[in-house]
């Protein structure tokens, strides 16, 4: 179908525009990722502290009985998103927990989800979820978000006593190649290395630690420091990498609408050029149409 110079001009106006959103949203996917990776650097600090405290404890106490061994009732907490133009975010992450969650069915597993669109994509894979939370729209609602993941857990752990709970985080987090990578961390019971290796570690002060508090209920807080830092992270490397898969999409938007608004110049010049290629056809075979009528008649006369 033949279009015209100013249908054309129309459709590149067009794509402009929408190239512009698509840049826009590009700089704000970078401008959104500097500050969770300055939030899940920042939590290292404080879950460092939480682990020499539990260093300390087990270096004095010894084991502590019921540490969460052999649990009974499984919990995971799937970290989605609701903010869009992330492509397949949701679905990926959705399809893998739902083969986790199904590869063991040896007990049954309470599903707590972060985000809408990703508790749209569990249910379609017949998974329930038990409870759905917002996320966070800033840095500042990640604390929010782990404080009330943390509770939540807590209430969980009371309720199935005297059996313990295993705690599982689903997250997409970056690879060393800055791709996005599926991760499914077992954070409780704890590592078994991790506790051996705190249990054995020799304490370097020369100054012994001492607490006061019974060591079960110091245990159960360090714990809870544990369980909150780890969220924490998984909330802020699931933004960051949010925000990296929308940059990846825009940037192949971007590229998609350049080359469009290439192909439509393109096209503009070469209709340009064929409009004025037949305008001067037009100038000459009316010229020389004028040029016979003027011989015709310099030649009448003289018959």
């Amino acid at each position: 179908m033949a279009q015209s110079l100013e249908s054309l001009s129309r459709r590149i106006t067009s794509m402009q525009g929408i190239r512009g959103v698509v840049h826009t949203m590009k700089s704000l996917s970078v401008i959104n990722s500097a500050p969770y990776e300055q939030a899940a650097r920042a939590i290292e600090a404080y879950h460092e502290t939480v682990l020499t405290g539990l260093h300390a404890l087990l270096s004095q106490s010894g084991p502590i009985k019921g540490a969460g061994v052999g649990a009974a009732a499984r919990v995971i907490v799937v970290f989605g998103s609701d903010h869009g133009l992330c492509g397949n975010y949701n679905e990926a992450l959705a399809e893998h927990v739902g083969t986790h969650i199904k590869s063991d069915t040896d007990a049954e597993t309470t599903v707590l989800c972060i985000g809408a669109q990703m508790e749209g994509a569990l249910c379609d894979l017949d998974l329930a979820v038990e409870e759905t939370f917002f996320p966070p729209a800033s840095v500042d609602g990640i604390g929010r978000l782990a404080n009330l993941l943390t509770q939540k857990l807590d209430d969980i752990r009371r309720a199935r006593r005297p059996h313990d709970i295993s705690v599982t985080l689903a997250y997409f987090a970056r690879s060393e190649q800055g791709m996005q990578a599926l991760r499914i961390d077992a954070l409780l019971p704890l590592d078994p290395d991790l506790v051996r290796d705190l249990q054995s570690k020799r304490w370097v002060s020369r100054s012994l630690p001492h607490f006061s508090m019974p060591p079960e209920d110091l245990f159960i807080s360090l714990i809870r420091g544990h369980l909150f830092a780890s969220l924490f992270r998984a909330a802020a490397e699931a933004l960051v990498t949010e925000n990296a898969a929308r940059l990846a999409l825009m940037q192949q938007a971007e590229q998609s609408v350049d080359d469009r608004l290439d192909a439509l110049k393109s096209d503009t010049r070469a209709l340009r050029q064929s409009e004025i290629t037949t305008e001067l056809l037009d100038v000459i075979i009316g010229f020389e149409a004028l040029k016979k009528d003027a011989r015709s008649d310099q030649d009448g006369p003289g018959e």
